[in-house]
């Protein structure tokens, strides 16, 4: 059984690969809310989509703020929305590397995924769909064992939590090299962020929901930069395939051009 319409919730929405998943579901028929940090800047965003004829709707939402987050889930209640797919779709890539560029990044990367997740499960369906966006970046055969080891297989998620805290740390302390870490704020996040993905499968399964990462690949966005290989439209595809995926699609993967590949 193929899901063919629902509700879903974008983060990072105003631009990039957000909007343009965004504008994809609304083609699907989906009624879809559009979330960003920035007032004028979602809301514009919103009102090209819904020129379009598309059933767009626009929110405010600051994933690194929790209390961004709790108004959010506060007005999502009180309307009754019920989500049949969330995108955590919102992501920094900061130039630069010290402890704050490493606190941020690991905010907004890692820990606003999760806390959305948490905060916004009460309103997701039974077999609905939580797609997370990684990237190729965070690929586990790139990185020495030292590390691995630290993710995989995916620890309890205090301790998950622990190894991205002590990485910032490390960051501070300017002993990160030494510990193992790379000098990447944004791998180290999506790291985290694959090893959270394959937690939050195995714990939601009695759920029925389908948890995934998918990694768009290198696309030509305010992130990706103007030469990079893939078109929006053809990144923001594997988002909404993960987002529609039927009820006994797969879950706790990563993919990439709608295929399965290693963590």
């Amino acid at each position: 059984m193929k899901q063919t319409t629902g509700i879903a919730l974008v983060t990072g929405a105003n631009r990039g690969l957000g909007l343009e998943a965004c504008r994809q579901l609304g083609r699907l028929g989906w009624r879809v809310w559009l979330t960003a940090p920035d007032l004028s800047e979602g809301q514009r965003a919103c009102d090209t989509l819904r020129s379009e004829g598309l059933d767009i709707h626009f929110e405010p939402l600051d994933v690194a703020s929790p209390e961004s987050l709790a108004a959010l889930a506060g007005r999502l209640e009180q309307q009754g929305v019920r989500l049949s797919a969330l995108i955590n779709n919102a992501g920094v890539a900061m130039e630069g590397f010290n402890a704050h560029v490493a606190e941020y990044t690991v905010a907004v990367n890692f820990l606003g995924p999760l806390l959305v997740t948490e905060r916004l499960l009460p309103l997701v369906e039974e077999h609905g769909r939580i797609v997370m966006v990684s990237s190729s970046l965070a690929w586990l055969n790139d990185y020495p064992p030292s590390l691995r080891k630290r993710f995989d297989p995916p620890p309890p998620r205090e301790r998950l939590l622990a190894h991205l805290r002590a990485f910032v740390e490390d960051v501070r302390a300017g002993v990160y090299e030494a510990r193992g870490w790379p000098g990447s704020a944004y791998r180290v996040s999506k790291l985290g962020l694959n090893a959270l993905t394959r937690l939050l499968a195995e714990e939601l399964k009695p759920r029925h929901l389908l948890v995934n990462a998918v990694c768009p690949g290198w696309v030509r966005t305010e992130m990706g930069g103007r030469h990079a290989a893939r078109s929006v439209e053809r990144g923001a595809d594997i988002l909404v395939w993960a987002a529609t995926l039927p009820p006994e699609g797969p879950t706790g993967g990563l993919f990439f051009n709608r295929r399965p590949i290693p963590w």
